[in-house]
């Protein structure tokens, strides 16, 4: 239920050696075959290990990336599939790229239960690193249809401090971008990107990795980030 997440805290504001806290989830609900899943996996995979990514990833003046993964379905169906690392350095990112790429399918016949997926979120985070930053990358291709709405969590404050942002699979669900723009962005400077259909989850989530590095480094330099939705 909704209460039991109310309870984690999400760290602290003080200024810290991670930046950014970074966490990936990723839709594994019914729709998702086992073909589209490795498309998603080996996607992830790719865009951790994208050059650019790498290079915008690796740490600033002694202020590194944390990273984490978790697939979601169902209201209890969330795994943890890379608990938070720290980039610190190129065999971090390695080994991030290389427990993803070996993750295997859940098979899970849950429904997608964003709202809850949310939730999960907010506890993970509250056992992540002391940072700067957080954010959240939701990626998925339906709409919530189990329960609770991400606006019901957002409305318990709990991410007053987390910029949400969404990569929508445009495969089974017309409209999918706009429901994320709608419903899962949130946050100064929150965006959702578009993959069109599973083939293209990779250059989609490399791009999308990118644009978030990127904001962090204007931060550090002391330029806000764009809105862009």
């Amino acid at each position: 239920c909704l209460a039991a997440f109310l309870v984690f805290g999400l760290g602290s504001a003080a200024a810290a050696d991670c930046r950014l806290a970074l966490l990936l989830a990723v839709d594994v609900s019914s729709s998702i075959s086992d073909g589209e899943y490795t498309l998603q996996r080996d996607g992830l995979a790719h865009a951790v290990l994208d050059p650019e990514v790498q290079a915008a990833r690796l740490p600033r003046s002694g202020h590194w990336v944390s990273l984490a993964l978790f697939e979601w379905s169902g209201k209890h169906q969330s795994v943890i599939r890379l608990d938070w690392i720290a980039m610190q350095g190129p065999a971090d990112i390695l080994n991030a790229a290389e427990t993803i790429a070996k993750s295997p399918h859940s098979k899970t016949e849950f429904p997608t239960a964003l709202g809850h997926a949310l939730g999960f979120e907010a506890a993970m985070l509250s056992t992540g690193p002391v940072r700067d930053q957080s954010k959240i990358d939701v990626s998925g291709d339906g709409p919530n249809n189990e329960e609770f709405v991400p606006a019901v969590v957002y409305a318990t404050g709990l991410f007053n401090d987390i910029v949400v942002n969404g990569l929508a699979i445009e495969a089974n669900e017309p409209g999918l971008t706009e429901y994320y723009r709608r419903e899962v962005a949130f946050g100064t400077g929150a965006f959702v990107i578009s993959a069109n259909g599973f083939n293209d989850f990779k250059r989609a989530m490399a791009l999308k990795l990118l644009r978030e590095l990127q904001e962090i480094e204007l931060s550090d330099a002391g330029h806000a980030p764009k809105v862009v939705q």
